[in-house]
């Protein structure tokens, strides 16, 4: 028997101090997980019943034809190899690429700027800070309805305002030509301001040190942004870049209301043909397919961008 349990006077529990420790470890551990798991359920509940199971739902019926009528009828992969051959399949894809390419750089550029110049000490700076980053908060179905009044190629504001310079504007939702560049300055402008102020966070963490040290070894403002600056926001760079290519392959609410995805087309994206096949033509199993072939696409370019973070770091 152990030496401590030899020691105890006739009668008292045999219980040894190591296993009486163990057992308060357990109840501490319990009432410890006890909480946060009755304040953390209600949250994983609902991303459970809204989040995890549709989407493996939709994984299931990716492989499926289903026209919400009838029962799912398995079709293996017909659904993928149909969208490769699908030529609006096709078109909206490369007019979200378009998109994509055309936004991303601008709302990197513009936003970087803005908080440069923001965060300076000037007068009104919060004022400024809170005009830029008002769109966010706004309505997007609401902002939209706004600029496709002043698109309006007979009495917007836009053609008025051009019409003063002698400048004949277009026909701005029902020009193929131009419907698409009309969603991307919306977008643009809603999105400028939560960029910035990612930017802007950046900003504000870099040490006001190594600006000091620059300039007294004469750094003009040009090499201490490009030496210090950038360098210093290559974290926020990554994240804003990511999110934004992210949520430009989402776009649909601006294309929704300010075009319907016409004329022809010209300004369709993923996202509206997707909802057009899923809750217009009632193709359930393709429109999954082609959500799941987003979602891959996204995620490839996602991990490519983590990756030349990483080899540009080493």
């Amino acid at each position: 028997m152990h030496k401590a349990a030899k020691a105890l006077p006739r009668g008292a529990p045999t219980v040894l101090p190591s296993r009486i420790g163990a057992r308060r470890s357990k109840s501490i551990t319990r009432r410890q997980w006890f909480w946060p798991a009755v304040f953390l359920a209600p949250a994983l509940v609902g991303f459970c019943a809204f989040t995890l199971f549709p989407a493996v739902a939709s994984l299931a019926l990716s492989f499926t034809s289903w026209n919400l009528n009838t029962l799912p009828k398995w079709i293996g992969l017909d659904n993928y190899v149909k969208m490769v051959s699908d030529p609006t399949a096709i078109k909206v894809f490369w007019n979200t690429v378009y998109f994509t390419v055309v936004t991303v750089p601008v709302l990197l550029a513009i936003p970087l700027l803005l908080a440069i110049a923001l965060n300076q000490k000037i007068a009104g700076v919060r004022f400024f800070r809170a005009a830029y980053f008002l769109p966010v908060i706004s309505s997007m179905v609401a902002m939209s309805m706004v600029w496709q009044w002043m698109y309006n190629a007979d009495f917007g504001l836009i053609n008025y305002c051009l019409d003063l310079v002698g400048i004949n504007g277009p026909k701005w939702m029902t020009d193929e030509r131009w419907a698409m560049p009309a969603v991307m300055i919306t977008s643009i402008w809603k999105s400028i301001g939560f960029n910035m102020m990612l930017f802007l966070a950046g900003l504000q963490g870099i040490s006001s040190s190594y600006y000091e040290a620059a300039e007294i070894d004469g750094a003009n403002a040009f090499q201490k942004f490009w030496n210090i600056t950038l360098p210093s926001l290559r974290p926020t760079t990554l994240f804003v870049t990511v999110i934004t290519i992210i949520n430009s392959f989402q776009v649909f609410d601006q294309v929704m209301v300010m075009t319907g995805g016409g004329p022809n087309r010209s300004s369709s994206v993923l996202v509206h043909y997707i909802y057009q096949n899923g809750f217009q033509f009632y193709r359930m199993g393709y429109a999954s397919a082609l959500g799941w072939a987003l979602t891959i696409f996204v995620l490839i370019l996602t991990l490519v961008q983590f990756r030349l973070n990483k080899s540009q770091g080493d």
